[in-house]
């Protein structure tokens, strides 16, 4: 619009006349001005006009609306939503392009995806009694996003479970330790359980884990670890259905160090124990293993107990009356029947000569073990929870893998499946 109709007047021309012919001049150019300026803004034919420019800018804000639809299950505002399964974010007429799920505190729950851009599904379970928010967005085919928001509540579980494990957070083991985790409840959507925990080494070696029964899962790699290794266990059992109706409420960080390697091997016959640290015989020491109708078992064993003074009564493990015996010292747990290789001051000359235990491997000690010098003692000092005591050419059947830590006996083939 141009208000300028007095085009070729100096405004100090005007300025420099004076009286009232001038004033009416003004007036007259003053209503001119407002009359044009009027024209430009509306009535009549103009008016008619600028309506016409509005409809077009209006039909083209739409035609830039995106035509992609964004859904979200649960609906929003949802409460008692099941912690697995109902959680989806879909597309229609367009494409996902990002999808993120939030718990109140910022922490982001994995999902994926799909090829076709249609739909994103968690990877994992979702926390119980957990407020989750959902941030989604999709692109129809010109590129247009649609966005969309919501916001649910996971269920509050009647009927819950927990794990115990072993070894212990922050601990240095052998390099026979498997980690061990056993369970409150009986499980019987193992699968679910086993993916909720995630076992991590620096450096890498392939971990598998194994169910013994309905209630235990242990870990462990094909071979022994290697020394050094760094093992991290992440414990995301808070929402996992276990059973029908039971969930797990345990979210924990376990992390653990293999120490240095060392294997010990007892051969029943000769009566030996050849001690070897990172591959190296550091000792061999005399033995006495389990008498006839007594007989140690034969396989890999993982020291999972030790004990500085401890009592031995045949009653505990079958033998009730045989023995009694107060301040067995230096005593290491090697199954979970019974079986243990001990410090031993009531075998006389058993060691190296003749099997005389009623199935445990016994060395030469004092009692109450306050001989620093004597086998037991050495070797008791000299062990972690975690190394290996392999028993080789016993007239018994190798032990079988649950009874203690013993998974070693088993195949990998045998392990995995």
């Amino acid at each position: 619009m141009n208000v300028r109709p007095i085009s070729g007047t100096s405004s100090a021309g005007i300025r420099g006349r004076r009286g009232r012919g001038t004033r009416k001049g003004l007036s007259a150019l003053v209503l001119g001005v407002l009359l044009t300026v009027g024209a430009c803004g509306g009535g009549g034919a103009g008016a008619g006009a600028g309506d016409g420019k509005a409809g077009k800018d209006s039909t083209a804000a739409q035609s830039r609306q995106s035509e992609a639809v964004v859904t979200i299950a649960p609906a929003d505002g949802a409460e008692a939503v099941d912690t697995s399964g109902a959680l989806e974010v879909g597309a229609a007429k367009g494409k996902l392009t990002e999808v993120v799920v939030k718990d109140p505190e910022g922490g982001k729950v994995d999902g994926e995806i799909s090829g076709d851009g249609a739909t994103w599904t968690p990877s994992t379970h979702l926390a119980a009694s957990t407020t989750y928010t959902v941030h989604a967005v999709a692109k129809d085919s010109e590129g247009r996003t649609a966005t969309r928001e919501s916001r649910f509540t996971t269920l509050t579980p009647k009927n819950t479970f927990t794990g115990t494990f072993t070894p212990e957070d922050g601990s240095k083991v052998g390099v026979g330790m498997p980690f061990s985790i056993r369970f409150t409840r009986g499980i019987t959507r193992p699968e679910d359980v086993e993916k909720a925990i995630r076992v991590t080494t620096e450096p890498a070696v392939e971990v598998e884990g194994h169910w013994f029964g309905n209630d235990r899962l242990d870990f462990r790699p094909e071979n022994y670890w290697k020394a050094g290794t760094k093992v991290t266990v992440d414990l995301a059992l808070d929402g996992v259905e276990g059973r029908e109706g039971v969930y797990g409420k345990q979210t924990k960080t376990v992390s653990f160090t293999i120490g240095r390697k060392q294997v010990s091997v007892v051969d029943a016959k000769k009566l030996t124990m050849e001690v070897s640290r990172d591959d190296r015989v550091l000792k061999t020491i005399p033995v006495t293993t389990g008498a006839p109708g007594y007989e140690t078992w034969n396989g890999q064993m993982v020291i999972t107990e030790k004990l500085s003074v401890t009592r031995m009564n045949g009653d505990t493990v079958g033998y009730g009356g045989e023995y009694d015996i107060k301040d067995v010292p230096h005593a290491m747990r090697l199954s979970t029947s019974g079986t243990f290789i001990h410090g031993n001051y009531w075998g006389g000359d058993a060691f190296g000569n003749r099997n005389a235990s009623h199935g445990c491997v016994g060395l030469r000690d004092v009692q109450g073990g306050w001989d620093e010098k004597a086998p037991g003692a050495w070797f008791f000092d000299n062990s972690l929870i975690g190394d290996v005591v392999v028993v080789k050419n016993s007239n018994d059947a190798t032990i079988a893998p649950d009874n203690g830590l013993n998974g070693w006996n088993m195949s990998w083939d045998e392990w995995k499946a």
